[in-house]
């Protein structure tokens, strides 16, 4: 069945090529995806964190995935309205999969981000006045951090996506809602009114990562919420932002509690995010600093844990405080090199360090996982042939809490991003 819709789908954006051809430039065609190889050399057994001492020298284990492949279509109407769609597929295709819990005695458990066999990762029409004033209604991408914003393989040096932001909040964050924005001067601004997140399935290992998906062939919003970003690009090859996120989340499931004890709960979501780009002399150094904290997360915690066992919920303890933050550089070793870099190639090595923790504040009656928090170093090389092709290859380690085993990698992948037409 899989296959037959990949192949509907190549069908489908064939015949919109051609259309292409034949209607000029109103139609836009483009997309990104990748593809990886990895050896970890740690265990990959569900027990490896409640009884770490037993998997010190584990033998590690490979993985081969297709982390996104994401097909782009657009199309401008004319008179300032235009529309944009992306369907995405992620590791391999399916929104479902199967997974062994850590602390479930190795069961197996199904995993659904979201019901459906493809996600439709934006959908939405805009309607543009001018530079400084575009509305943007529909499915859209939520901009808060700098993975969600900059999101192609093409715009971040390690092979999968910055851990830690993809750790604690959704990645790609996209949601359903309106979106203001506008470039002026040196500034692009964006404020964005959305649907709210599912505080059901907050976890410990994701904080609210799981939040912004739904189970059902819709997504419930009993609660709002509110995005903003704005960027500066004031000082030639620096890009600085900063981007917030505010919403309540608890109760926005299929079946809301009405137990006395949780009137009051709102489980409110607030994050606030920094993240800059310097892209200038053959360096491109890239930073990130995320916060994030719940209202209510015991309460939260202990509703979620007398869920019903078939119910899409982790179950798991949530945490109050959530952190991020990470930075990377790389210089492009053939700019001196006219026969490379005449042509159009670029080689940069690269470094990354971050640090993470989904459960880096807890209430008193949540406990804390110390596995959850990390630092993280990478080292390696990005080769572009061209400017929408990469291959990348990086030498990672997770340095994990006293008393847990660290966990070192070693991945190849390539990807693209660009436009066909």
């Amino acid at each position: 069945m899989r296959r037959l819709m990949i192949c509907m789908l190549l069908v489908v954006f064939a015949g919109l090529a051609a259309t292409a051809q034949e209607r000029g430039t109103r139609l836009t065609l483009g997309g990104y995806g990748e593809a990886v190889m990895m050896r970890n050399f740690y265990s990959d057994k569900y027990m490896r964190y409640t009884d770490a001492a037993n998997y010190k020298d584990a033998e590690g284990h490979g993985r081969a995935d297709l982390p996104h492949v994401v097909f782009y279509v657009g199309y401008d109407f004319g008179n300032g309205w235009s529309m944009s769609s992306e369907i995405e597929f992620e590791h391999g295709g399916t929104e479902s999969a199967m997974e062994i819990e850590e602390e479930e005695g190795g069961e197996y458990e199904s995993e659904v981000e979201r019901g459906g066999e493809v996600a439709l990762e934006q959908f939405w029409i805009q309607k543009s006045w001018s530079r400084a004033a575009n509305l943007r209604m529909g499915h859209i991408i939520v901009p808060v951090g700098g993975t969600n914003q900059h999101h192609m393989p093409t715009e971040f040096f390690t092979v999968y996506r910055p851990e830690g932001e993809n750790t604690i909040m959704p990645c790609t964050w996209h949601e359903t809602g309106v979106s203001l924005w506008g470039r002026l001067g040196d500034w692009r601004y964006e404020v964005q009114a959305l649907a709210g997140l599912d505080a059901d399935r907050f976890g410990r290992k994701g904080w609210i990562h799981d939040g912004a998906g739904s189970p059902y062939e819709f997504k419930i919003a009993n609660n709002y919420a509110a995005a903003f970003r704005v960027d500066n690009y004031s000082l030639p090859g620096l890009r600085v932002a900063v981007s917030g996120y505010a919403g309540n989340a608890f109760k926005n499931t299929l079946s809301a509690t009405e137990a006395e004890r949780y009137k009051d709960v709102k489980g409110t979501v607030l994050i606030g995010a920094m993240d800059f780009t310097y892209d200038a002399c053959n360096w491109i150094v890239r930073g990130n600093f995320d916060y994030g904290h719940l209202t209510d997360s015991e309460l939260i915690t202990r509703y979620n844990k007398t869920m019903r066992k078939d119910s899409p919920s982790p179950k798991q303890d949530v945490a109050s405080d959530a952190i991020a933050y990470g930075i990377e550089a790389g210089y492009d070793i053939f700019a001196p090199v006219e026969a490379m870099h005449g042509k159009g190639q670029r080689l940069y090595l690269f470094g990354r360090y971050e640090g993470y923790d989904s459960m880096f504040r807890t209430a008193e009656n949540v406990m804390d996982y110390a596995w959850c928090g990390c630092q993280r170093v990478a080292a390696g090389i990005n080769y572009f042939p061209l400017n929408d092709i990469v291959i990348k290859a990086e030498y990672s380690h997770r340095f994990m809490a006293k008393g847990y085993n660290d966990e070192p990698s070693v991945s190849i992948g390539i990807a693209y991003s660009g436009f066909f037409r």
